[in-house]
């Protein structure tokens, strides 16, 4: 995209927002960056524009790139659509500007899209691609355009396909749908046609992938040519350790990351990588890491191994992790709940559970609704766990709930659990 001399209005100055104009600027354009919040982070090499937006610099503007906060239904944003302005998200303005033979993968859902991301990427890096791993998790793809990649994986959340512009993908799947930002959506209906968008971007010869086991998602994703299915042929099956594919299989035993999702979510990323041309007999998913707070072990102590998957920030993400667990194991569940919450849809994957220890602002709702035990918080919940907890066992923070009775986000909780399971600063696993 030729930008020189253009003016390009980046909305929304946090992360994805500097990185739009961080690639506007390489691009050759004039930048505005522009956010209500007068406390925004100002950025050099362009004209900060904080506590307010400028008409002029919506109406009178070549590009408005919109960050993923920033609803597309946002005065601003409409504003400049009737002065017939170009207005994209930072996703499509990126995926835009990638150069050459890259393919392009992403991922989208309500649980699970960080993960699948994750693994594809590291499933494309153990076959000696330079893939990169971003978008909507971590690193922007606006910060990855110009790099010297080989494929690139995006995690995908609904708010970027919210303005998807002339977006391209080789690869596309929406995981799975249970309601989720419906404040800014409205109704599960408009979520998850919004998610399926992703679909629709999928190149000729792609591949585009629904559960076959959702039918309102199969329904939402339309016929889309390209569209294979996770638990159904065409797609990929699983079967014990074994991921089925058309043409063949992948041995699932080596994976070390615990809890049967992750055998769902490493099938998927196999079909992913599959799907943009990687030999199904080259994929070797005893390579594949957990992610940070996503049934990430972090510790064998006394043979009771600690879990750590305090991103399970719903239900279903918590039953999705638990579901499958090959050892008994000891639940803490708690923090802050979602109005409306059923955790008695715990039950099922709570089979193997020795324990459920139940903490925070919610933990008595859930202990009366799982016939648990109630404590304080996250810390005496730890050491009851410690108590309860045997060899050959294992103790999972999977808490079904928001963080924000007593933690900044997940990972603040994801942290404080793994300081008060290892001595602060360990960088061993302590094994007895």
């Amino acid at each position: 995209m030729n930008l020189i001399g253009r003016r390009v209005t980046i909305l929304g100055a946090r992360k994805s927002g500097r990185a739009a104009a961080r690639l506007a600027l390489k691009l050759g354009a004039e930048v505005v960056l522009t956010d209500r919040d007068p406390d925004a982070p100002l950025m050099g090499g362009v004209r900060n524009e904080m506590g307010a937006h400028r008409e002029q610099d919506l109406t009178d503007t070549d590009l408005l790139i919109v960050s993923p906060g920033v609803p597309a239904d946002a005065p601003p944003v409409q504003r400049a659509l009737q002065a017939g302005v170009r207005v994209v998200g930072e996703l499509a303005f990126a995926a835009a500007n990638v150069t050459g033979p890259v393919p392009l993968v992403g991922i989208t859902g309500t649980n699970g899209k960080s993960t699948v991301t994750h693994f594809t990427a590291q499933l494309l890096q153990s076959v000696g691609l330079r893939a990169f791993a971003g978008g909507n998790l971590g690193t922007p793809l606006s910060d990855a355009v110009g790099g010297t990649h080989e494929a690139l994986v995006v995690e995908v959340s609904s708010y970027q396909l919210e303005l998807p512009g002339a977006l391209a993908v080789d690869g596309a799947v929406v995981l799975n749908l249970t309601p989720d930002h419906l404040a800014r959506h409205g109704t599960l209906e408009v979520y998850g046609r919004t998610k399926c968008r992703l679909l629709d971007r999928v190149r000729p010869g792609g591949i585009g992938a629904v559960p076959a086991d959702d039918p309102f998602l199969v329904e939402l994703a339309g016929d889309a040519h390209t569209r294979v299915f996770i638990g159904e042929h065409p797609g990929v099956l699983l079967e014990g350790q074994q991921a089925i594919f058309d043409e063949g299989r992948v041995d699932l035993s080596g994976l070390k990351v615990p809890g049967g999702v992750n055998r769902w979510n490493a099938a998927v990323a196999c079909l992913m990588a599959h799907g943009i041309g990687v030999p199904l007999e080259t994929l070797d998913v005893s390579k594949l890491t957990a992610l940070p707070h996503r049934m990430e072990p972090i510790a064998e102590i006394g043979g009771v191994q600690w879990i750590n998957d305090s991103k399970a920030t719903n239900v279903e993400a918590a039953r999705a992790g638990l579901a499958g667990m090959d050892r008994p194991f000891v639940v803490l569940l708690g923090g802050l709940g979602k109005a409306g919450a059923d955790y008695t849809a715990l039950e099922s994957a709570l089979a193997s559970a020795t324990a459920r220890l139940c903490f925070g602002e919610s933990g008595a709702e859930i202990a009366q609704a799982l016939q648990g035990e109630v404590l304080p918080d996250l810390e005496a919940a730890v050491a009851r766990a410690r108590e309860l907890g045997r060899r050959g066992e294992a103790v999972v923070l999977s808490p079904a709930c928001a963080s924000f009775d007593q933690f900044q986000d997940f990972e603040d909780r994801g942290k404080r659990f793994r300081d008060l399971v290892l001595p602060e600063g360990s960088r061993v696993k302590v094994t007895g």
